[in-house]
């Protein structure tokens, strides 16, 4: 069997931070429970590496799965051990590495040391949203984000992509740029939050639901902007907002109205720190998931609302088609007027709108880790 090596420099470092994963993170974890047992942990810094012990690495992932932020400490621990462990060369088997964050990807000496040691990198793309949309980005990232994919199209063995939407998009650009492509697959991604037995609601009356880092892109501004409209026209009676994610960067419009706006107070419930049990209770009984993006590589609150049978109302992304087909009610994400009209419907008591997508939720697939390793592990058997 193909010795597997994970880097997991990101998900230990944010567990050192204390931070509840990102839906990136939640693909690393994955990826960690699914090899865990035949793998190697990587750490990376600058471009230089270090290949943790068996012992070691088995504490890594360890950690990594309990995802309890109270052991900091030992995550910490961890990534000192690993960077004084390099000062010994571990022995390694010839094998594959398989990097799941777009973390570090930058550094040609991490592909030139990784191969002279025999071990090929298949990397993941997530998107490549900040050269197609590098507005909604820090300043420096797009050329950041080229430098990455350049070095990684130049090295890896092979790429993942989340979807075809992003796989044509990485196709083009590569062709746009004169890059070369090695083999690429397309696994799509299963939900991140583990299914939970539903609590009793944590709200009165209706109430629906944002989940992602607050953030330009994903349009929370425009939504409390829509939210303002329905309390003054509502009063008391106007339909909750939670909304669930860290605050961003570059997203001061959409702060000043969650600490500023009179209206929104009491209308809006922002959850910054919400564990997956909670986030899963506020989303099972939500009127509906709305997901307004500009752009998305993937969308997995997508497959986690509809997996559980609760409605979704999104922007019309080639992705989101990708994924779900015509199931979720689609709007434009500049359409105040319509994304208000749909909130009311489906805020309705015995709401005929929201009936008519839960029936359209019974014909939904949804992507599977199963079914994404299986593709995965074929992947890697060819590249063998």
């Amino acid at each position: 069997m193909l010795p597997i090596y994970l880097d997991v420099t990101r998900l230990l470092d944010r567990l050192r931070q204390r931070m509840l994963p990102t839906g990136v993170d939640r693909v690393g974890l994955s990826y960690v429970q699914h090899y865990a047992h035949r793998a190697r942990a990587v750490l990376s810094e600058g471009g230089f590496h270090v290949v943790l012990s068996e012992r070691q690495s088995a504490l890594a992932f360890e950690l990594l799965l309990s995802q309890d932020t109270t052991r900091w400490r030992q995550a910490r621990a961890v990534l000192v051990r690993g960077a004084l462990s390099g000062l010994r060369r571990e022995v390694v088997h010839p094998g594959v590495l398989l990097h799941t964050s777009h973390s570090g990807l930058e550094f040609r000496r991490y592909f030139n040391a990784l191969c002279g040691r025999q071990i090929r990198t298949v990397i993941m793309v997530h998107d490549l949203i900040p050269i197609s949309h590098a507005e909604y980005c820090r300043p420096g990232v797009r050329a950041k984000h080229l430098s990455r994919l350049k070095v990684a199209l130049d090295h890896a063995a092979g790429i993942i992509s989340n979807s075809q939407d992003t796989l044509d998009t990485l196709v083009h650009e590569a062709d746009r740029a004169g890059w070369s492509m090695p083999k690429a697959v397309v696994a799509r991604l299963a939900s991140g939050v583990a299914s939970q037995a539903a609590g009793p609601s944590l709200l009165e009356g209706p109430y629906f639901v944002m989940i992602g880092t607050i953030e330009a892109r994903k349009n929370h501004w425009f939504i409390l902007h829509v939210w303002r409209r329905l309390v003054e026209r509502f009063g008391e009676r106007a339909p909750k907002l939670v909304i669930i994610g860290r605050r961003g960067w570059e997203c001061e419009n959409a702060i000043d109205m969650l600490e500023r706006c009179e209206a929104l107070r009491g209308a809006v419930v922002e959850e910054s720190d919400c564990p997956d049990s909670r986030l899963h209770n506020y989303l099972r009984h939500a009127c509906a998931l709305l997901f307004p993006s500009f752009v998305e590589g993937y969308g997995m609150p997508l497959v986690e609302a509809l997996q559980m049978g609760v409605p979704v109302i999104a922007s019309d992304l080639p992705v989101f088609r990708e994924i779900a087909d015509d199931i979720p009610d689609y709007l434009d994400p500049l359409d105040g007027p319509g994304w208000i009209s749909r909130i009311c419907a489906f805020a309705e008591k015995n709401s005929a709108a929201r009936r008519a997508q839960i029936k359209r939720i019974g014909g939904f697939r949804a992507p599977t880790w199963k079914a994404h390793f299986e593709t995965v592990d074929h992947f890697l058997e060819e590249l063998a």
